[in-house]
């Protein structure tokens, strides 16, 4: 299996090689090797599906998209509402992809969601989902142009949306189940990819205070669900990855119990990175890049365009300044918008920092 990986891994590189000036290839920073190795990840989430959330959200959005403005903000705010239909154009998401090849990235991650008409839970997906078949063809088409695809499922509570009846499960047998199931597939339709984005993040009470239905676990029960997904993704040979804001509310508990094994994407998304003159919640998530560091995790650490158009190239210099690069994996930029045409250019701003970090590096 491990050998099968490894060849896929090599065709996706080598076509994505073929995309790239060897300028570009060729960059470094103070810390990193004489060569920057070939499957260094420069990786771009986009969502099939944006059912995260079941907001309370204003009258106003609460019309069919069709008749929404067209404004990206609008699209957005109309998206936070439970949708039974897919919220995705596909002219959009082809751009996008070519975008990607065109500034040097090599990864896209995929929020499949309720997005797909799974074999195992079809209950789950919503109107004009993509049948399995139509995923493979699109995984095909990525890694034909370069790029490399990888799944995410979010399991946090906060953004469990996507699951229909089994958010309100959660815990159960029948969760675990349809985790498992769920799980199962997805490395089946992905070929077994590298990685598997189990989310996990903002399972907090403060969090859910505009949701339909708020749960969330704590303690010893956050810590058996993370390993009961974690323990389900790698028994497959693929290697879990998950977001650490985590570890923002106990830094200690969250190295300690925290398998090494587990990609880490610590995220901030604000200005300013010197931890001198940061305070509060944006020191701490700036700060754990460092701990990560210390305790010996990998990193692809995450920046968007979400509140600026400077994080990103930001946390690229900050990052590879105090993360060594061999546990340095990559960068990965979260737009934080659905694949919808009103928020293309959105999403290619995004993918233009992300260029002028890959020239910087």
């Amino acid at each position: 299996m491990t050998n099968r990986r490894d060849f896929l891994k090599k065709m996706a590189v080598a076509g994505m090689a073929s995309t790239i000036p060897s300028a570009l290839i060729s960059k470094q920073s103070i810390k990193s090797p004489s060569k920057i190795p070939d499957d260094f990840i420069w990786a771009n989430l986009l969502h099939l599906s944006y059912n995260m959330w079941e907001d309370v959200v204003p009258e106003k959005y609460q019309i069919p998209y069709e008749q929404s403005n067209s404004t990206c903000n609008e699209a957005r705010m109309w998206s936070h509402k439970y949708r039974p239909e897919l919220t995705f154009d596909q002219l959009a998401w082809d751009q996008l992809l070519k975008d990607m090849v065109a500034a040097g990235m090599n990864m896209v991650i995929i929020d499949l969601g309720d997005g797909v008409l799974y074999d195992s839970h079809p209950e789950i997906a919503v109107k004009n989902a993509w049948t399995t078949y139509k995923l493979r063809k699109e995984l095909s088409k990525m890694r034909e142009m370069g790029l490399e695809p990888i799944p995410k499922l979010n399991f946090a509570t906060t953004h469990g949306a996507w699951m229909g009846e089994y958010a309100r499960m959660v815990s159960t047998q029948k969760y675990y189940s349809f985790c498992r199931n769920l799980i199962e597939e997805v490395i089946e339709l992905f070929d077994n990819p590298r990685f598997f984005h189990l989310g996990m993040d903002e399972e907090t009470a403060q969090n859910q205070t505009s949701l339909h239905y708020a749960v969330m676990r704590q303690h010893d029960l956050w810590w058996h669900d993370l390993h009961y997904l974690v323990d389900e993704v790698e028994k497959r040979g693929v290697r879990s990855w998950i977001w650490s804001d985590g570890a923002w509310s106990n830094p200690e508990l969250f190295l300690k119990k925290m398998p090494k094994s587990v990609l880490q994407s610590n995220w901030y998304y604000r200005d300013g990175f010197d931890l001198s003159k940061l305070t509060g919640d944006s020191k701490i998530a700036v700060q754990l890049y460092s701990d990560l560091e210390a305790h010996g995790f990998d990193q692809v650490p995450t920046g968007s365009n979400h509140y600026n158009n400077t994080n990103m190239e930001s946390t690229v210099e900050y990052c590879k300044g105090v993360i060594d690069p061999k546990r340095l994996f990559g960068f990965m930029t979260a737009p934080w918008r659905p694949t919808l045409s009103p928020c293309l250019e959105r999403h290619q701003e995004a993918i233009r920092q992300v260029a002028r970090s890959i020239k910087k590096f």
